[in-house]
């Protein structure tokens, strides 16, 4: 039995694991054993996205056979950033937009902990925007998923800087007209070592990404494209969740067979898979490194 404190609460776990994992000397703990079953059910929208990213996220930290007390979840605010209540780890619950610094004060506090940070693309993009870019050139190890819906789900429907050109909102009543970020190549060209994309109708393929992004000794970015029928089906005729899925499906393609295709034939699509990966001095390592410089010379 385990208790942490967590936002102002005591959560009282009790593992239900079986054997111990060679590696880390932890207990092997399944999917389940991540999440606060008291919480469940989860309070999202029928045919909403968001649980098929969270279930990826924690089977992800099954994989690695994480320690949940070595596990540190960081959300800001919107309906994805509801997922860091349901995870029974190390939580925090900022302000809007705010998440990726609350991660880089725990991360340089303890670099020893593994730091998830989940946002929505309103959240990470918009009044998080500048967060985001200076979080990618630092290079801190954060491994950040996107939960990219198109939209402000939690707030009716307003559009994000990931709504696409002409999808209706409640605040573009006539069809957005503003160009959407590419997050992804935003990502890459602001710093991050790891970037990847994948969709909640390719369920599988995310929690491995979600792995190899936590692998990675840098910043790390997971787009998790999801649907919000509630809000942003209803206001684009799209309400079913299954059409919603269906449009994943036929929008995604992978990186590997997108070198095979000509740009026309790309025209109206997103890639998917793992899209980029480097080697660059993680920042916590820079840090301890100068810490020390300074300290000699005194």
């Amino acid at each position: 039995m385990s208790s942490r404190s967590i936002a102002g609460e005591t959560a009282t776990t009790v593992s239900t694991a079986g054997a111990t994992d060679a590696c880390n000397g932890c207990i092997a703990l399944q999917s389940q054993d991540y999440l606060r079953q008291n919480r469940l059910p989860h309070i999202w929208c029928p045919g909403c996205g968001n649980g098929i990213v969270l279930h990826a996220i924690v089977k992800a930290l099954e994989m690695l056979s994480l320690d949940r007390n070595n596990v540190a979840a960081v959300s800001g605010i919107g309906c994805s950033s509801r997922s860091a209540g349901y995870l029974d780890l190390n939580t925090v619950h900022t302000a809007h937009g705010r998440a990726l610094p609350f991660a880089t004060g725990i991360k340089v506090a303890n670099p020893k902990l593994t730091v998830l940070v989940m946002s929505g693309d309103g959240d990470a993009t918009a009044i998080g925007g500048n967060h985001f870019i200076q979080a990618a050139r630092r290079n801190l190890d954060l491994t950040l998923i996107i939960f990219n819906n198109n939209i402000y789900g939690m707030t009716s429907g307003q559009y994000s800087p990931l709504t696409p050109r002409g999808a209706f909102a409640t605040t573009a009543t006539y069809g957005n007209v503003e160009t959407p970020f590419d997050i992804c190549k935003l990502a890459i060209a602001a710093g991050a070592t790891y970037v990847a994309r994948g969709t909640t109708y390719q369920a599988r393929q995310l929690p491995k990404l979600i792995v190899n992004a936590i692998k990675n000794k840098g910043f790390s970015v997971v787009e998790a494209v999801c649907a919000c029928p509630t809000h942003y089906g209803k206001l684009n005729k799209k309400s079913s969740p299954v059409a919603l899925l269906q449009e994943q499906r036929d929008k995604a393609i992978s990186a590997k067979d997108a070198q095979l295709m000509t740009a026309e034939q790309l025209t109206g699509k997103y890639l998917t898979g793992e899209l980029f990966s480097e080697n660059r001095r993680e920042y916590s390592d820079s840090y301890t490194h100068l810490f020390e410089r300074v300290h000699e010379t005194k």
